[in-house]
């Protein structure tokens, strides 16, 4: 599989290897090796190198016959394997995934992707590489590919003196030069400003020093004669011994104790010394123990097929994460296998024949034009999948998800005369989400305000409220901020500022506009959580930790604070409703429901959790919420409870349909279910005359 081309040098595809490895151990196990995600710092500085050894050698060409030329061959070697292993993620994407918190950038990167951008749609989303989302998604690995398409797409403007003689190298290394300086001085600032990793991490602006670092590198060698190599005997080299050394231990430093938030500056920097000083060093004499490592028949064959090993082991890592799982050995070994098998196809049928075969032979501006028509289509067709998935999934989630989502998009069918208008309207330091009923003939509207606050369980409530406004004419106003519930009595586990300062503005945007006889709900997750979306709890700690005599010093602490705070507004006469905790779940259901995905670790604890543990960790919370509605005139409890869980066992189904979508938020059905208990507490609240105070 060794080429034999006078540009070839067995050594970089050693380090390839390296790097590509590096990755793909990091992404199975991170505690394996703890930086590894700093081999596509390595992957970097190689291409910035090869790229300029590459144009190098081939005859100059001037003009936009050279530009087509340099951006053909890059196309060539991108664009194909690249589509293919996109639109096969897309598929089994559509097949296997719905849509969740977890899930609800991937659509868009993997659109991005197609031409280049999903690092800025990464960046814009605030997806730390280190965090959930980023972990399902399947075309995270794409930001990378993102920032060397970007580079290319300068690399010509930089390079192009280049081929104008002496004076030409020169004026190309100084503009390499300053641009690398520019680079690497906004990665340093970007660092130390705090509060931009992540912008920081999947920008090319602070990228671009690492490929620039490898193309100086290049231009170096070169000025100095010394890119050809010699045949230089191992004792020949024995002055480069302590230098080679020392790139060894600073590239192996670096992908093993590089922190998430420091990359690419300052733990970027080690890994990128090392490679420098390895390509340098074995680029004049490539002997030596080292070399002869890299350029071993399985570090070459990896390193040939590390452009389709990244390619495919991040969405292969990540369908099974979705799935089966990944923690197992039997499971990490067969995806593992599939990644081996996967890129091998894709390096012998896709990558190779387009980019080596006879039988494509069209113009370089034909290609590029080929090119971006075929990347353009692929995120035409990742879309359509996308936009099609209700009919083409293997998720019942997917399938049926008027049940699942509370969207509420099957009120216009339903109550075809009727339209619900939702807006955004501006309160201090946010928004709230209003919904009026519009276009409703023959239905009284209710002159009642109902105001909703709490956290993503309020907003959970999305379609409950749509329906209210339509059949009740009712309007509501929804203010919603993930892990600030009012009255949420789990201030013990630490402050919160950020809540504060939400929970001040919701409290006085209501005591502007409520009126005597409206109605508050106060709704969010009372009870600790049981399962989250990506991991498991020890759910024994957790019950320990909720009825331990801190949780319950706390809770009546902030009981005492929240009667003061409420007690203004219910003076006025407001209803204030606190909604009585909800059963928890001890996994997610949106997880587990499937055949392929019901054995996944994530589902290890099962979705169904007694009543009688339910009620255990409610009753210190009841306690409490009774106290605050016991203090204020005219306030009430509203418990869901009943409904959600009638029998000894709480479900995440009632008669074939969810309940919840994950272990706490409830499901498109689960709202309709509670509708018409939640009327029924609105209607009681009429029949009481407004307790004003004198």
């Amino acid at each position: 599989m060794q080429e034999r081309s006078p540009g070839y040098f067995p050594h970089i595809d050693g380090l390839r290897a390296i790097a590509v490895l590096a990755v793909i151990l990091y992404h199975l196990k991170a505690s394996w090796l703890p930086g590894g995600f700093t081999g596509v710092d390595v992957f970097f500085v190689i291409s910035g190198f090869v790229v300029s050894a590459s144009v190098d050698r081939l005859p100059a060409v001037g003009g936009w016959a050279g530009l087509a030329r340099f951006y053909a061959r890059r196309m060539r070697r991108i664009a194909p394997a690249l589509v293919v292993c996109l639109l096969f993620t897309a598929m089994l994407s559509a097949l296997l995934i719905p849509e969740s918190w977890l899930s609800e950038t991937s659509d868009k990167t993997g659109r991005m992707a197609f031409v280049g951008l999903s690092n800025w749609v990464l960046a814009s989303t605030g997806n730390d590489y280190f965090s959930p989302r980023t972990e399902f998604n399947p075309y995270t690995h794409t930001w990378s590919l993102g920032v060397e398409e970007q580079f290319y797409l300068l690399f010509p403007l930089l390079f192009l003196a280049w081929a104008k003689g002496p004076r030409g190298r020169w004026v190309s290394l100084g503009l390499f030069g300053v641009a690398v300086a520019a680079s690497l001085g906004y990665a340093v600032f970007r660092a130390r400003q705090g509060g931009h990793e992540i912008d920081a991490f999947y920008l090319t602006t602070t990228r671009f020093w690492q490929l620039g670092a490898g193309v100086l590198l290049f231009q170096v060698l070169s000025l100095s004669g010394r890119f050809t190599p010699l045949t230089a005997s191992p004792r020949g080299i024995s002055w480069r011994s302590p230098l080679l050394l020392l790139s060894v231990g600073a590239l192996g430093y670096g992908l093993w104790s590089a922190r998430p938030g420091h990359s690419p500056w300052i733990d970027g920097l080690w890994p990128v010394l090392g490679t420098l000083g390895l390509l340098g060093l074995l680029q004049r004499a490539p002997g030596g123990w080292i070399g002869r490592a890299l350029a071993t028949t399985p570090m070459v064959t990896i390193g040939r097929l590390s452009y389709s090993l990244y390619l495919w082991h991040w969405p292969v890592f990540v369908l099974f994460r979705w799935t089966v799982g990944l923690e197992k050995v039997a499971t990490g070994a067969a995806a593992l296998l599939c990644v081996a098998l996967l890129s091998w196809l894709s390096w012998r049928w896709v990558e190779q024949p387009l980019r080596h075969g006879g039988r494509w032979r069209i113009s370089n501006a034909r290609w590029v034009a080929v090119g971006v028509a075929v990347l353009v289509l692929g995120a035409g067709l990742q879309t359509a999948l996308v936009k099609t998935q209700q009919y083409t999934s293997l998720s019942v989630v997917s399938r049926a998800p008027l049940d699942w989502y509370p969207y509420a998009k099957g009120l216009k069918k339903e109550i075809p005369d009727c339209r619900v208008r939702v807006s955004n309207v501006p309160v201090q330091g946010g928004q709230a989400r209003l919904y009026e009923r519009g276009q409703c003939p023959g239905r009284a509207a209710s002159t009642r305000q109902l105001f909703v606050a709490g956290d993503s369980h309020a907003l959970a409530y999305h379609e409950m409220l749509q329906r209210l406004a339509v059949l009740d004419g009712a309007t509501i106003r929804l203010y919603g901020s993930g892990g600030c519930a009012l009255v949420g009595l789990r201030a013990w586990q630490g402050p919160n500022p950020a809540c504060d300062a939400y929970v001040r503005n919701v409290l006085e945007d209501i005591q502007a506009r409520a009126q005597p006889g409206d109605v508050v709900l106060l709704a969010g997750l009372r009870l600790p959580r049981l399962s989250e979306q990506y991991t498991v709890f020890d759910i024994a700690q957790v019950r320990a930790e909720h009825l331990s005599a801190a949780a319950d010093a706390g809770r009546r602490a902030e009981v005492a604070s929240w009667i003061a705070q409420l007690t203004p507004m219910a003076g006025r006469g407001v209803h204030i409703v606190l909604e009585a905790p909800k059963p928890v779940l001890p996994a997610p259901p949106y997880r587990c429901s499937d055949v392929f995905n019901r054995h996944n670790p994530i589902c290890v604890n099962g979705m169904t959790v007694p009543r009688s543990e339910i009620e255990q960790l409610r009753a210190p919370v009841l306690a409490g919420l009774q106290q605050v509605a016991d203090a204020l005139p005219g306030a009430s409890i509203w418990d869901p409870m009943p409904l959600l869980c009638p029998g000894e066992q709480c479900l995440p189904t009632r008669e074939g349909k969810p309940l919840f979508f994950d272990g706490d938020h409830l499901s498109g059905y689960g709202n309709r279910l509670l509708l018409p208990d939640f009327q029924a507490q609105l209607k009681r609240l009429e029949a009481t005359a407004p307790a004003a105070a004198p």
